[in-house]
Protein backbone atom coordinates (compact mmCIF):
# COMPACT_ATOMS: atom_id res chain seq x y z
CA UNK A 1 0.00 0.00 0.00
CA UNK A 2 1.45 3.46 -0.29
CA UNK A 3 2.24 5.35 2.30
CA UNK A 4 1.25 9.36 3.07
CA UNK A 5 3.49 11.62 4.75
CA UNK A 6 2.91 10.24 8.02
CA UNK A 7 5.90 8.55 9.57
CA UNK A 8 4.20 6.98 12.83
CA UNK A 9 4.55 3.33 12.61
CA UNK A 10 3.11 0.25 15.20
CA UNK A 11 5.07 -2.41 15.92
CA UNK A 12 4.19 -5.73 17.61
CA UNK A 13 6.75 -6.61 20.16
CA UNK A 14 6.50 -10.34 20.69
CA UNK A 15 8.52 -12.01 24.00
CA UNK A 16 8.00 -15.93 25.39
CA UNK A 17 6.07 -16.87 27.98
CA UNK A 18 9.10 -17.15 30.40
CA UNK A 19 9.82 -12.84 29.95
CA UNK A 20 8.74 -10.29 31.78
CA UNK A 21 7.08 -8.13 29.33
CA UNK A 22 6.86 -4.53 30.09
CA UNK A 23 7.73 -1.06 28.57
CA UNK A 24 11.45 -1.48 29.22
CA UNK A 25 12.21 -4.42 27.64
CA UNK A 26 10.30 -3.77 24.17
CA UNK A 27 12.31 -0.70 24.43
CA UNK A 28 14.97 -2.71 24.46
CA UNK A 29 14.12 -5.13 21.48
CA UNK A 30 13.36 -2.44 19.48
CA UNK A 31 16.57 -0.35 20.13
CA UNK A 32 18.45 -4.05 18.79
CA UNK A 33 16.72 -3.32 15.54
CA UNK A 34 17.59 0.28 14.92
CA UNK A 35 14.09 1.35 15.32
CA UNK A 36 13.34 4.63 17.26
CA UNK A 37 11.72 4.92 20.71
CA UNK A 38 7.87 4.57 21.03
CA UNK A 39 5.19 4.80 23.25
CA UNK A 40 2.80 1.58 24.37
CA UNK A 41 -0.41 1.89 21.80
CA UNK A 42 -3.53 0.64 23.48
CA UNK A 43 -5.37 -1.30 20.89
CA UNK A 44 -6.04 -4.51 21.92
CA UNK A 45 -9.51 -5.66 23.12
CA UNK A 46 -9.08 -7.51 26.62
CA UNK A 47 -10.39 -11.43 26.43
CA UNK A 48 -13.47 -12.04 29.45
CA UNK A 49 -13.70 -15.74 29.69
CA UNK A 50 -17.40 -16.88 30.12
CA UNK A 51 -16.44 -19.15 32.78
CA UNK A 52 -14.35 -16.58 35.33
CA UNK A 53 -14.98 -13.60 33.15
CA UNK A 54 -16.61 -11.66 36.22
CA UNK A 55 -13.16 -12.40 37.99
CA UNK A 56 -10.74 -11.34 35.05
CA UNK A 57 -12.72 -8.47 33.82
CA UNK A 58 -11.40 -6.61 36.84
CA UNK A 59 -7.69 -7.48 37.02
CA UNK A 60 -5.03 -6.14 34.93
CA UNK A 61 -2.61 -9.31 35.71
CA UNK A 62 -0.71 -9.94 32.77
CA UNK A 63 -1.33 -7.02 31.03
CA UNK A 64 0.47 -3.67 29.17
CA UNK A 65 -1.12 -0.17 30.03
CA UNK A 66 -4.29 -1.54 30.74
CA UNK A 67 -7.60 1.08 30.59
CA UNK A 68 -10.79 0.59 32.68
CA UNK A 69 -13.94 0.64 31.89
CA UNK A 70 -16.57 1.76 34.88
CA UNK A 71 -13.91 -0.16 36.54
CA UNK A 72 -13.42 -3.13 33.90
CA UNK A 73 -10.85 -3.04 32.07
CA UNK A 74 -11.34 -3.49 28.49
CA UNK A 75 -8.17 -2.35 26.23
CA UNK A 76 -4.32 -2.93 26.90
CA UNK A 77 -1.13 -2.50 24.56
CA UNK A 78 -0.14 -6.13 25.03
CA UNK A 79 0.10 -8.77 27.70
CA UNK A 80 -0.01 -12.56 27.51
CA UNK A 81 -2.15 -13.65 24.51
CA UNK A 82 -4.47 -15.73 26.32
CA UNK A 83 -5.75 -12.42 27.86
CA UNK A 84 -5.83 -10.50 24.60
CA UNK A 85 -9.36 -10.95 22.53
CA UNK A 86 -7.29 -10.61 18.82
CA UNK A 87 -10.63 -12.57 17.41
CA UNK A 88 -12.49 -9.19 18.53
CA UNK A 89 -9.76 -6.75 17.40
CA UNK A 90 -10.47 -8.66 13.81
CA UNK A 91 -13.60 -8.58 13.54
CA UNK A 92 -14.20 -4.98 14.54
CA UNK A 93 -11.76 -3.94 12.09
CA UNK A 94 -13.50 -5.58 9.24
CA UNK A 95 -16.89 -4.12 9.86
CA UNK A 96 -15.02 -1.14 9.96
CA UNK A 97 -13.42 -1.41 6.53
CA UNK A 98 -16.31 -2.93 5.13
CA UNK A 99 -18.40 0.09 5.82
CA UNK A 100 -15.76 2.91 4.63
CA UNK A 101 -15.33 0.99 1.56
CA UNK A 102 -18.45 0.80 0.41
CA UNK A 103 -18.71 4.40 1.57
CA UNK A 104 -15.69 5.30 -0.72
CA UNK A 105 -17.40 3.57 -3.49
CA UNK A 106 -20.36 5.73 -3.45
CA UNK A 107 -18.12 8.80 -3.17
CA UNK A 108 -16.05 8.19 -6.69
CA UNK A 109 -18.19 6.01 -8.31
CA UNK A 110 -18.66 8.50 -11.36
CA UNK A 111 -14.88 9.28 -11.22
CA UNK A 112 -12.10 7.83 -13.60
CA UNK A 113 -9.19 4.99 -12.36
CA UNK A 114 -6.68 7.76 -10.65
CA UNK A 115 -3.07 6.93 -10.19
CA UNK A 116 -1.75 5.74 -6.36
CA UNK A 117 0.36 8.27 -4.30
CA UNK A 118 3.50 5.64 -4.99
CA UNK A 119 3.68 6.81 -8.47
CA UNK A 120 3.93 10.33 -7.82
CA UNK A 121 6.33 9.73 -5.07
CA UNK A 122 8.94 8.11 -7.20
CA UNK A 123 8.78 10.86 -9.36
CA UNK A 124 9.81 13.07 -6.60
CA UNK A 125 12.52 10.74 -5.41
CA UNK A 126 13.69 9.90 -9.60
CA UNK A 127 13.91 13.95 -9.73
CA UNK A 128 13.58 15.69 -6.49
CA UNK A 129 14.66 19.14 -7.91
CA UNK A 130 12.31 18.94 -10.86
CA UNK A 131 9.74 17.27 -8.79
CA UNK A 132 9.88 18.41 -5.24
CA UNK A 133 7.52 16.55 -2.66
CA UNK A 134 4.56 19.71 -2.73
CA UNK A 135 4.77 19.44 -6.61
CA UNK A 136 3.92 15.67 -6.63
CA UNK A 137 1.79 15.50 -3.95
CA UNK A 138 -0.21 18.61 -5.86
CA UNK A 139 -0.06 16.84 -9.03
CA UNK A 140 -1.44 13.50 -6.58
CA UNK A 141 -4.69 15.18 -5.31
CA UNK A 142 -5.62 17.13 -8.54
CA UNK A 143 -6.89 14.15 -9.62
CA UNK A 144 -10.63 13.88 -10.00
CA UNK A 145 -11.05 10.70 -7.67
CA UNK A 146 -8.49 11.85 -4.99
CA UNK A 147 -10.73 15.31 -5.33
CA UNK A 148 -13.74 12.96 -4.33
CA UNK A 149 -12.26 11.62 -1.55
CA UNK A 150 -10.87 14.96 0.11
CA UNK A 151 -14.04 16.87 -0.56
CA UNK A 152 -16.09 13.85 0.89
CA UNK A 153 -13.55 14.03 4.13
CA UNK A 154 -14.13 18.14 4.18
CA UNK A 155 -18.02 17.86 5.00
CA UNK A 156 -19.17 18.06 8.20
CA UNK A 157 -21.63 15.50 7.87
CA UNK A 158 -19.08 12.69 7.02
CA UNK A 159 -19.02 9.54 9.14
CA UNK A 160 -15.59 8.35 8.27
CA UNK A 161 -12.28 9.65 6.81
CA UNK A 162 -11.27 8.35 3.56
CA UNK A 163 -7.43 8.39 3.44
CA UNK A 164 -6.28 9.57 -0.20
CA UNK A 165 -2.92 7.65 0.40
CA UNK A 166 -4.53 4.24 0.86
CA UNK A 167 -6.21 4.51 -3.36
CA UNK A 168 -4.30 1.83 -4.06
CA UNK A 169 -5.93 -0.59 -1.08
CA UNK A 170 -9.33 1.03 -1.92
CA UNK A 171 -9.02 0.23 -6.13
CA UNK A 172 -7.62 -2.88 -5.47
CA UNK A 173 -11.34 -3.69 -4.19
CA UNK A 174 -13.54 -4.21 -1.15
CA UNK A 175 -12.12 -8.13 -0.11
CA UNK A 176 -7.99 -6.53 -0.80
CA UNK A 177 -8.98 -3.34 1.10
CA UNK A 178 -10.47 -5.03 4.08
CA UNK A 179 -8.45 -7.74 4.19
CA UNK A 180 -5.36 -5.30 4.75
CA UNK A 181 -7.08 -3.84 7.59
CA UNK A 182 -8.46 -6.72 9.64
CA UNK A 183 -4.72 -7.91 9.09
CA UNK A 184 -2.93 -5.33 10.45
CA UNK A 185 -5.37 -4.49 13.44
CA UNK A 186 -3.54 -7.53 15.10
CA UNK A 187 -0.06 -7.26 13.12
CA UNK A 188 0.58 -3.29 13.36
CA UNK A 189 3.27 -2.21 10.93
CA UNK A 190 5.57 -4.26 11.33
CA UNK A 191 6.34 -7.55 13.88
CA UNK A 192 9.46 -8.33 15.74
CA UNK A 193 9.05 -12.13 16.56
CA UNK A 194 10.05 -13.89 19.99
CA UNK A 195 13.44 -14.99 18.19
CA UNK A 196 14.24 -11.79 17.58
CA UNK A 197 13.86 -11.42 13.94
CA UNK A 198 11.93 -8.30 12.25
CA UNK A 199 8.76 -9.01 9.60
CA UNK A 200 8.05 -5.37 7.72
CA UNK A 201 7.21 -5.02 4.21
CA UNK A 202 9.96 -5.14 1.87
CA UNK A 203 8.90 -2.07 0.11
CA UNK A 204 5.39 0.23 0.62
CA UNK A 205 3.93 -1.04 -2.55
CA UNK A 206 0.55 -3.08 -1.78
CA UNK A 207 1.68 -6.24 -2.62
CA UNK A 208 5.03 -6.10 -0.34
CA UNK A 209 2.12 -5.36 2.40
CA UNK A 210 -0.28 -7.99 1.55
CA UNK A 211 2.58 -10.27 1.79
CA UNK A 212 3.78 -8.99 5.08
CA UNK A 213 0.44 -9.46 6.70
CA UNK A 214 -0.13 -12.59 5.77
CA UNK A 215 3.78 -13.88 7.16
CA UNK A 216 3.15 -12.09 10.42
CA UNK A 217 -0.38 -12.96 10.44
CA UNK A 218 0.52 -16.67 10.09
CA UNK A 219 3.24 -16.23 12.91
CA UNK A 220 0.72 -14.09 15.22
CA UNK A 221 -1.85 -17.21 15.11
CA UNK A 222 0.73 -20.23 15.52
CA UNK A 223 2.22 -17.98 19.18
CA UNK A 224 1.10 -20.34 22.10
CA UNK A 225 -1.65 -18.73 24.48
CA UNK A 226 1.43 -17.89 26.89
CA UNK A 227 3.40 -16.06 24.71
CA UNK A 228 3.25 -12.27 25.25
CA UNK A 229 3.07 -9.62 22.88
CA UNK A 230 3.04 -5.40 22.60
CA UNK A 231 1.85 -3.07 20.43
CA UNK A 232 4.47 0.03 20.01
CA UNK A 233 3.88 3.22 17.83
CA UNK A 234 7.26 4.51 16.62
CA UNK A 235 8.53 7.37 14.77
CA UNK A 236 10.08 7.80 11.82
CA UNK A 237 13.56 5.79 11.16
CA UNK A 238 16.75 7.44 11.07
Amino acid sequence: MSTNTSTARTVIVCMPADTTIDWFSASEILDWHNLPAGTPRTMFPVRRPRIIGWFTRWSARHLVQATRRFGAVVWAAGGRKSRLDLTAAVTAANTAAVYRWRTWAQVVRTTPVAKPWGDYLAQHKANPTKVTLEEARRRFEEQPRVLAMLSYNSHPASRVELDPYELDAYQAGEATYTVVHWQQAITGDAVVTDDGRLLEPASPSLADKLRFLAEAGAYLNKLRRSHQIIAVTVGAQP
